[in-house]
């Protein structure tokens, strides 16, 4: 409700007598405007200039106002304005079925003015301060999903920082992972734990996927050319290191705060379906949805990536290296619907890439892929 103006009431009442004592009690002090049927009061409710409170009639032709109530009540544009049922009907049940439907009062005629007039301003009162809570509720939650970001900003610029050279792929692992689980929505499978709230959570928390490479060695991270078996079983030390690191920040917020998913990714995004992968050779479903969404999206980008030790792969060449994997490295359904979506991929790679060299190798979607590659850990 704007205070800055006066309360707009809206007056519905078939009856023309009717609709001018009501208006006579309260042009004073508010806006009024009527409707002379349920259909035009829906009308004016539906349009710019939504009433902060309805004065309801029960008794009407075609449409009574009962109907008009559940319609208001039905719809989430208009569920929160407060009626208030004015009418001739007095009998206890008729006024128990205004209320179950939704109204906030039920005036009986012959008005009393000052009951009248009480009972709107209290009511228009109510409104105002829900508004407020309302908006105090969106802001703080504002404030919250601003704070969530710029925590897992600031703890994912950690390990960019180590390798100024890989600037885009925490951006670009951050919108595969968006799109492949959008399009795993359609798997009935996963439709319902795929909600908005997880997507929301499963983009933030992607860029902390490597977060736990801060603490691995500069000798082996920053390593030019192969690792030995020593430094490698090193280097895989970075998913415990993350998870450890993620649980610690979020031990105060509880198992269901907003890095879950990021403590998940962080954990369990090398494990492969067929068991094979580190640090738990947790096989299948055991590895969560997080982690296997974050496999594929992590490998697609390390592969068409530029490395010291390597040139980037064509687009092809990766999609191929994933299809490959299909049943043992990745989840098969994740896969499908990989494939599915392999040109948006594409593009997000295009989009945020770190040299003119990939894009150069994301240009060329159709070169034959070579009979063997070999999935790098980024």
């Amino acid at each position: 409700m704007n205070l800055t103006k006066n309360p707009h009431v809206l007056i519905v009442d078939d009856i023309k007598a009717n609709v001018l004592i009501l208006e006579n009690l309260l042009t004073k002090d508010y806006d009024i405007s009527v409707a002379y049927s349920g259909a035009e009061a829906l009308e004016i409710v539906s349009g710019p200039a939504t009433p902060d409170l309805i004065l309801l009639d029960i008794m009407m032709p075609e449409m009574d106002g009962y109907e008009v109530c559940r319609r208001l009540k039905e719809d989430v544009a208009t569920r929160n304005i407060p009626v208030i049922f004015v009418t001739a009907l007095s009998d206890v049940d008729d006024e128990a079925k205004g209320l179950a439907l939704g109204a906030v009062d039920y005036i009986s005629k012959p008005l009393n003015q000052y009951l009248l007039r009480a009972r709107v301003k209290n009511q228009l009162e109510l409104k105002h301060h829900r508004d407020h809570l309302e908006e105090l509720v969106r802001k703080r939650t504002e404030e919250l999903e601003i704070t969530q970001e710029v925590t897992i900003e600031c703890m994912a610029s950690l390990a960019e920082c180590r390798d100024p050279e890989t600037g885009g792929h925490i951006k670009r692992t951050q919108n595969y992972i968006q799109a492949l689980a959008l399009k795993l929505r359609d798997n009935p499978k996963y439709k319902a734990c795929l909600n908005d709230k997880m997507l929301n959570l499963l983009y933030k928390s992607a860029p902390l996927h490597d977060i736990g490479k801060v603490a691995i060695q500069d000798s082996i991270f920053l390593k030019p050319g192969k690792l030995t078996d020593e430094e490698f079983d090193a280097m895989k030390k970075h998913t415990t290191y993350g998870r450890d690191t993620i649980r610690s920040a979020a031990t105060k917020l509880g198992h269901d705060s907003f890095l879950r998913y990021a403590e998940e990714i962080a954990y369990t995004h090398q494990e492969k379906w067929d068991g094979s992968g580190y640090p738990r050779g947790l096989k299948g479903t055991e590895i969560p949805i997080s982690g296997r969404l974050m496999a594929i999206a992590d490998v697609y980008d390390a592969l068409i990536s530029l490395r010291i030790y390597k040139k980037p792969f064509t687009h092809t060449e990766a999609v191929n290296t994933i299809i490959e994997g299909r049943g043992s490295h990745f989840d098969p359904d994740m896969v499908d619907a990989f494939i599915s979506i392999q040109e948006e991929f594409r593009q997000i790679a295009i989009q945020s890439a770190d040299f003119e060299e990939e894009k150069e190798a994301l240009a060329e979607p159709y070169r034959k892929s070579p009979t063997q590659v070999t999935i790098v850990d980024d």
